[in-house]
């Protein structure tokens, strides 16, 4: 068997604290994975198996993220720990998303927090127990409906936040999940290409068969206003994007987080679709101008919301249908696979889009 200093010794910095609260985590019921578990021995240790083959030879990427399965129903959650004092609103903001009669809006794409867990060991970090989610951006979109279904679901849920008087602050590209709702097989947290047991491609359907639900995550630098509050001032925080034009001028001043907002959902948009998929440029005129360098200028998310519902009732069902191509499957083999699921789908008369006009 291997030592104990061994094993440890494939354990990164952050992992190893995930595997000093194993059994903290354990006794409030989550389970974490065997690797993090404190009598974990690599399953590699006596054969001839290359770590990253197995299951636990492969390290979770995120320092503050861990999955977890829930062991009153084995659903597979994600954990996150945060310090406290220094995002002091995420968990008030969280909480308020998830109260009623906010948690039956289907408009709030928030992401749900089922549990907070205080930590023993430290006062100043908390826990949140919240669904386990994934990349919005893999698989790869198919058809002009299914990107209509993902930024309908964004902009009501960015529109929903801001009617809320909360600003996100961090809505980038990577703070944007969907749920496993097209995925036949489990994925692996870390590897969320292939099967939880990594033997395999994880297998799933398209967004047009088993839509998902998309979700913001991470309200660590979110802020929540007074109704009367119009035009909040605060100073320029810098989330995930460093590209935000009115944090690059020479006199940072306090600016209305709002339009900040606006600009970060609209070049997510843009790095996500125009600049790497053809059939979606209907989409130019109107991130152009949630992008527009001057804030005041910028749509609010009740207009853009509003514009979209607009842009989208000119859409025939033809042109829903209609293939969005990525740059790395522009191929005629991927022309003739959309066109055969595109008959289907007609035959079948499964939707071509699944969100309504309102």
């Amino acid at each position: 068997m291997a030592s104990t200093s061994a094993v440890h010794s494939h354990l990164s910095e952050h992992e190893i604290w995930w595997r000093d609260h194993y059994n903290f985590l354990k006794e409030k019921g989550y389970m974490l994975r065997g690797r993090y578990s404190p009598d974990w021995v690599p399953s590699w240790a006596t054969t001839n198996k290359d770590p990253i083959d197995c299951e636990d030879g492969i390290r979770s990427p995120h320092y503050r993220l861990l999955d977890a399965r829930r062991t009153h129903d084995g659903a597979r959650v994600s954990l996150k720990s945060i310090i406290v004092p220094r995002h002091p609103y995420e968990i008030e903001i969280g909480r308020y998303f998830c109260s009623s009669p906010h948690s039956e809006d289907l408009a709030n794409h928030c992401v749900p927090i089922y549990d907070v867990l205080e930590v023993p060991t430290n006062n100043d970090i908390a826990i949140l127990v919240m669904p386990l989610l994934r990349d919005a951006t893999d698989p790869f979109f198919d058809t002009v409906g299914e990107v209509v279904d993902c930024l309908h679901q964004l902009f009501e849920g960015l529109r929903f936040m801001h009617r809320h008087h909360v600003a996100h602050r961090d809505c980038m590209q990577l703070n944007i999940l969907m749920d496993g709702s097209m995925f036949i097989d489990a994925w692996h947290p870390s590897e969320q290409y292939m099967s939880a047991d990594l033997k395999r491609p994880a297998r799933h359907r398209t967004r047009t068969q088993s839509p998902p639900r998309y979700y913001y995550i991470d309200f660590g630098i979110s802020r929540k206003y007074e109704a009367s509050n119009i035009d909040p001032l605060e100073d320029p925080i810098f989330g995930g994007d460093k590209d935000v034009p009115e944090f690059k001028e020479d006199n940072f001043k306090p600016r209305n987080p709002f339009p900040t907002d606006v600009w970060y959902l609209g070049h997510a948009i843009q790095e996500t679709f125009l600049d790497h998929y053809t059939g979606v440029e209907f989409l130019s005129g109107l991130v152009s101008d949630m992008m527009h360098s001057d804030p005041t200028q910028r749509p609010n998310m009740d207009e853009v919301f509003s514009r979209f519902q607009t842009l989208r009732q000119g859409f025939s069902d033809w042109k829903l249908r209609s293939r969005v191509a990525h740059d790395e499957e522009r191929s005629v083999f991927r022309l003739l696979t959309h066109w055969a699921r595109r008959i289907q789908y007609v035959v079948r008369r499964i939707p071509a889009t699944h969100t309504s006009l309102s």
